[in-house]
C-alpha cells in the first residue's frame, strides 16, 4: 500500500508506535464514496484487521506498508472522523482452525506454489502452509487476477468446502479450460 493522506500518514503512525493494526475494508463505490463529506461511506458488510509488518520510503517518495491480514471481522456501524479517517465498530471472527487440504484440490496447491516462486511475489514473504484449504484457497484469492468484486465474496465464504469450489471454479475460468 502506498500511503500519502496525511489522516493514514497518522493512522499508520499510530498503528506503528502502539502496535496495533487497522481494518481494510471494501469501499463499494468510488474513489472515496463519500465525495469527501463528513457522511459514511458505503462499505462491505465484512473486512479483514491487518497488520503492518513492513514498511519504506518508496522511490516515489511515498510511504509503502506490506500488510498481513490476520482475522476477519463483520462491520456492525461506520462513521467518518473530522479529519475524514474512516472508522467502524466490528464484530472480530475467531481465526479458522488449519483444514486439511483434500487431494481432489491438490492442483490448487500446485498453482499457488508456482505463483510464490515468482520474483514479484517472493518480495511479499508469505507463510504458506500447502496443505491447509484455508491458507491455500486466501492466498490464491490475493494473488490471482480477479476482481475485486469477486475477492470481496471469496473473503466472506465461511465454508472451506465451499471456497474450494468457488477457487476452483475460478481457476478453470482463468485457463480457459472446458469443464468436461
Amino acid at each position: 500500500m502506498q500511503i500519502f493522506e496525511q489522516r493514514y500518514l497518522d493512522l499508520v503512525a499510530r498503528c506503528m508506535r502502539e502496535n496495533e493494526g487497522f481494518g481494510v475494508v471494501w469501499l463499494q463505490q468510488g474513489s472515496e464514496v463519500s465525495g469527501g463529506t463528513l457522511d459514511a461511506p458505503n462499505v462491505g458488510e465484512y473486512g479483514t484487521y491487518a497488520r503492518i509488518v513492513d514498511w519504506d520510503q518508496l522511490p516515489n517518495g511515498l510511504l509503502g506498508i506490506l500488510i498481513e491480514g490476520q482475522q476477519r471481522f463483520d462491520v456492525q456501524s461506520v462513521w467518518r472522523e473530522p479529519d475524514g479517517l474512516v472508522k467502524a465498530e466490528v464484530l472480530l471472527h475467531e481465526t479458522s482452525a488449519p483444514v486439511a487440504l483434500p487431494d481432489a484440490y491438490a492442483g490448487l496447491a500446485e498453482v499457488l506454489e508456482g505463483l510464490l516462486r515468482h520474483p514479484q511475489i517472493q518480495r511479499l514473504q508469505l507463510n504458506s502452509d500447502m496443505t491447509d484449504a484455508w491458507c491455500v484457497s486466501a492466498q490464491l484469492a490475493q494473488l490471482l487476477p480477479i476482481d475485486e468484486a469477486i475477492k470481496y465474496q471469496l473473503q466472506g465464504l465461511t465454508s472451506v468446502e465451499q471456497l474450494l469450489e468457488e477457487m476452483d471454479k475460478i481457476l478453470v475460468d482463468l485457463s480457459g479450460e472446458a469443464v468436461e
